[in-house]
């Protein structure tokens, strides 16, 4: 169940989320190219405590940079899947308010585009994908569009979105464990339950 301290019902055009392992399954693809790829098939999703992948995996730094690397390019065969619910979800709240905002801290959107495209069930046009190139650099663009809430799966953010007056919604990970004062949800199903949809 969502956290239930939140009782503000979220309108879905003051929304906006981002994409990876909020959208997308980010942190799967990882894992699927460093067992296919470099033969690493002793980890677990619960082992990525940490957002700084280098501190809680037993994985050479120079891996870990270029399976992310190739992440962000889209050089990979495994599939990148979306979070279950993810796609149901956005078009919803697309059918409320159009475009829905994607914010990524990646310093371009890359393969994303395409693949939005391709998993989400709207048209291109009623979604549109900024990359701030920089965590910190999400807080302008919410704040400039007049964004309220913000769905992060990086708990650093959360506090700078806070900060900022912007309502941080965290999605649970394993990497954002710590103790937190803000409202979070494990599913989409749960989100959704926030959303004031009309």
């Amino acid at each position: 169940m969502p956290d239930t301290q939140f009782t503000k019902m979220i309108d879905p055009g003051a929304v906006a989320f981002d994409i990876d392992s909020v959208i997308a399954d980010t942190m799967a693809l990882f894992l699927d190219i460093a067992r296919e790829e470099h033969g690493i098939d002793n980890l677990r999703y619960e082992d990525i405590t940490e957002y700084n992948l280098a501190a809680c995996l037993d994985i050479s730094a120079s891996v870990i940079e270029e399976i992310v690397d190739r992440i962000q390019d889209g050089g990979y065969r495994a599939p990148l899947k979306p979070i279950d619910g993810a796609p149901e979800v956005l078009a919803r709240v697309g059918r409320c308010h159009s475009p829905v905002l994607l914010v990524t801290a990646r310093p371009y959107p890359g393969p994303m585009r395409e693949w939005i495209d391709d998993f989400l069930p709207m048209h291109s046009s009623d979604v549109e994908i900024v990359a701030t190139g920089s965590f910190d650099d999400k807080v302008d663009v919410l704040t400039d569009r007049n964004i309220s809430f913000f769905v992060e799966d990086r708990l650093e953010t959360c506090f700078s979105l806070q900060a900022a007056g912007v309502t941080p919604i965290l999605f649970r990970q394993p990497w954002n464990r710590s103790e937190h004062p803000f409202t979070e949800v494990g599913t989409w199903r749960e989100l959704e339950s926030l959303i004031r949809f009309s």
